[in-house]
């Protein structure tokens, strides 16, 4: 009996660990996502109209890339959370859950470390920019603070892949993202699935 408890406890440890770091990064990329949209949809509005009636508002490119780069990123751990990347669900949906979990392992170890080795070469290439000084043409920000975005997003997305395969390590389940069990799902149009 104590065994068992001895055994539950680091599993539900790491159960906790997993559900908050979720939360947290869950709560973060939902804010800047919803921002992000906002602020890119109304600012391309605003300058439709401004450039339409007034005069075009001269930062509106600058920051309109910004956002865009900044969704991009951010977007890039949202989907692997939600298991919005590409997959072969198909070959996997195929295979016995024991051998379905071990390929899903592998799969997100190999991201992982892809995405940890792009975060690292895209700080590199945050620390080189700071260091050209170079400026915005219309803001007179210095450039490098475009690309903050860039290494955080790919480390948030290695994250990811680590909580997947901490997920698949303590439950029974196949699970192909952090937030998404293992299993076919039918597409829907209009009400009716496919």
């Amino acid at each position: 009996m104590r065994q068992e408890k001895d055994e539950q406890h680091p599993a539900q440890f790491l159960r906790k660990l997993n559900r908050t770091a979720g939360l947290f990064i869950n709560a973060a990329e939902v804010s800047i996502l919803v921002f992000c949209m906002t602020a890119l949809g109304l600012l391309l509005m605003t300058n439709v109209f401004a450039r339409t009636f007034f005069q075009s508002i001269y930062f509106a490119e600058e920051v309109s890339k910004f956002l865009v780069m900044l969704t991009t990123f951010t977007g890039v751990s949202y989907g692997v959370r939600k298991a919005r990347h590409i997959r072969m669900g198909a070959f996997l949906d195929a295979m016995p859950v024991k051998m379905e979990k071990v390929f899903i392992i592998i799969i997100s170890l190999v991201s992982a470390v892809v995405m940890a080795i792009m975060a690292y070469y895209s700080y590199l290439y945050l620390i080189n920019a700071m260091n050209m000084g170079h400026k915005t043409p219309a803001l007179r920000m210095p450039s490098w603070t475009f690309y903050v975005i860039i290494p955080i997003g790919f480390g948030l997305a290695a994250v990811q892949y680590i909580r997947t395969i901490l997920k698949n390590l303590i439950e029974k389940d196949a699970w192909q993202s952090p937030d998404q069990q293992s299993e076919y799902e039918d597409e829907v149009i209009g009400g009716a699935p496919l």
